[in-house]
């Protein structure tokens, strides 16, 4: 890119995520810096910022904000307090760039994005896999119609209890945290990936249930759901399976062959078609899985390309976990 504008980012929870998926990425792209980091507890944040070479740290959020050299903020908090972190973020006229899930509920995604069109800035939110190689083969695959006509989609989420997910300082599966269990800490990975895929979804339904009460989120959750170009989708989210169960894959089922991928696991995409040897592809990922995310935040700020995840599609997501999460009575 000629004439590059280098954007400076200020981190607000320089936590666990931010060790190694994020935090080093926003010092090896071309037209980025990392000048600021926040976290609650000042010794740690005086530490991240002394083993990254980050020369500002800061124990309040607001002060991180008001930073005149920070032009935009990364929010790597829990989602409870994204909603309030972003509107701080806007108002003081910055670019906002937050972690998933978006918020705990659509209503506060809507919200979020109202306040950035408000205050004129842009809202990007990391589902990252939109831009890594394994998905964008997958994306590929589909529009050149190498299985066919699409028939349906099915996601598969079997785990068993760990005794991390009975510590009371977990929040991925307390809900007043995260919005509810692990269904919204992994799921919203799958399901945005799916509307990368296939657009948005239109409708869905399902059910939702606590059967170990090993924590205050629920540990099963089984939904329906049908896309704007009518392709339907099923899903089990279970999160209290036996070991033998264990299993994490989503199957793309075509009129002539099938395509089927972990989310979560290996970096694999498996082609099944009729009459021929199935193909197995695999991809390097960089380490920092966030960076060719990050880069097209830095793209698009420059006017050279789009991020291919933002407000708008991130509460999509939000919007679809809320219809399938009916709790059983």
């Amino acid at each position: 890119m000629n004439n590059i504008k280098s954007i400076k980012w200020g981190i607000i929870g320089a936590g666990d995520v931010c060790e190694v998926k994020s935090g080093p990425a926003f010092k090896k792209i071309n037209g980025s810096e990392l000048v600021a980091v926040m976290r609650r507890t000042p010794e740690l944040a005086k530490d991240f910022a002394q083993r990254h070479g980050i020369k500002k740290w800061y124990s309040n959020a607001s002060e991180l904000i008001n930073d005149p050299e920070v032009e935009a903020v990364y929010i790597a908090t829990p989602p409870n307090s994204h909603a309030e972190y972003v509107k701080q973020v806007a108002e003081a006229g910055k670019i906002v760039y937050v972690e998933k899930p978006m918020a705990r509920t659509y209503e506060e995604c809507l919200k979020m994005i109202e306040v950035c069109k408000t205050a004129q800035v842009p809202l990007f939110v990391a589902y990252y896999r939109r831009s890594l190689p394994n998905f964008l083969k997958i994306k590929e695959l589909l529009d050149r119609k190498a299985i066919g006509e699409v028939r349906f989609v099915n996601v598969v989420v079997q785990k068993t209890v760990e005794a991390k997910d009975q510590n009371l300082n977990n929040w991925r599966v307390n809900p007043e945290v995260s919005g509810g269990g692990y269904f919204f800490d992994l799921a919203c990975h799958q399901l945005d990936a799916l509307d990368f895929l296939f657009g948005p979804i239109k409708k869905a339904s399902g059910f939702s249930a606590n059967q170990t009460n090993s924590y205050a989120g629920d540990d099963l959750v089984v939904g329906n759901f049908v896309f704007e170009n009518s392709i339907i989708g099923t899903g089990v989210w279970g999160f209290a399976t036996n070991k033998i169960s264990e299993k994490e894959v989503i199957e793309i089922v075509g009129s002539k062959g099938q395509i089927s991928f972990p989310c979560f696991g290996d970096n694999s995409v498996t082609l099944e078609v009729e009459g021929q040897s199935p193909m197995r592809f695999e991809f390097d990922f960089p380490q920092n899985i966030q960076l060719p995310f990050i880069q097209t935040i830095i793209n698009e700020l420059n006017g050279v390309g789009l991020c291919p995840s933002n407000g708008e599609s991130a509460a999509r997501t939000n919007w679809v976990m809320e219809q399938i999460c009916n709790q059983i009575k």
